[in-house]
């Protein structure tokens, strides 16, 4: 049985999906409310003949992708994308954001920086004033306690991301660990960022603060879907 939160979220993906058009290069995030906005495209692909190719940020996305019917491309291919879909933990009103639930940051981050326009989709929940979420930061294993140690020295309560019907940490797609770190009310995520990006064996985080400029929101609603104005 469909939810409100599914509801909204399938709108919003929906809405992003039509953005698409014929001849793009995607970028594909990791994540529910993505996975609405492929399953559209499929669509799309199959009834109208829609020409694009994916960048997916992570293996599943790349399965979901292929379940869908959307041809695959890459970073190597197509170092510059037309348009990348996301989704987001959270999103402030100046279009920073939180990501990394899915464990996909550091290729998602690539994407974003690739692409010539960003769009995030999701629920009404991920609306924020200012960010508290858990910031996610992918840290070389040979370097994890290390780096545990700078960012605790930073203000964060890090912890390991442990598996689930798996035994010790997750391993992300490229290998690494990932620390959920709790600092609580996040002032100033610019300048959190950059002191994360400093720390040697952390290879990314779940702040994207430098893409605001080419960010749409897209947020999904039971009955429809809104577009927020960033500030």
């Amino acid at each position: 049985m469909s939810t409100p939160q599914t509801e909204s979220k399938r709108n919003a993906g929906y809405q992003a999906a039509g953005m698409v058009e014929d001849g793009m290069v995607v970028g594909l995030g990791t994540g529910s409310t993505v996975f609405f906005a492929m399953e559209r495209l499929g669509e799309r692909i199959r009834r109208d003949g829609l020409s694009i190719a994916g960048v997916p940020t992570s293996y599943q996305a790349a399965i979901r992708a292929r379940e869908y019917g959307i041809p695959l491309t890459s970073l190597d291919e197509h170092p510059e994308i037309d348009i990348a879909i996301d989704g987001a933990d959270q999103v402030d009103p100046a279009g920073n954001l939180i990501k990394g639930r899915g464990a996909a940051l550091l290729r998602e981050k690539c994407v974003a920086d690739a692409a010539r326009r960003v769009i995030i989709v999701v629920d009404p929940t991920k609306m924020v004033e200012t960010f508290d979420a858990l910031v996610p930061v992918e840290v070389l294993p040979f370097a994890s306690t290390s780096v545990s140690r700078r960012l605790s020295l930073l203000g964060a309560v890090p912890t390991m991301r442990e598996g689930v019907k798996k035994d010790g940490p997750v391993v992300t797609d490229n290998g690494n660990f990932i620390l959920d770190c709790s600092f609580g009310t996040i002032g100033s995520p610019r300048d959190l960022e950059a002191k994360i990006a400093a720390i040697p064996g952390a290879l990314e985080c779940g702040l994207f603060t430098a893409y605001g400029e080419k960010i749409t929101v897209i947020v999904g609603e039971e009955k429809g879907c809104r577009v927020v104005s960033l500030r």
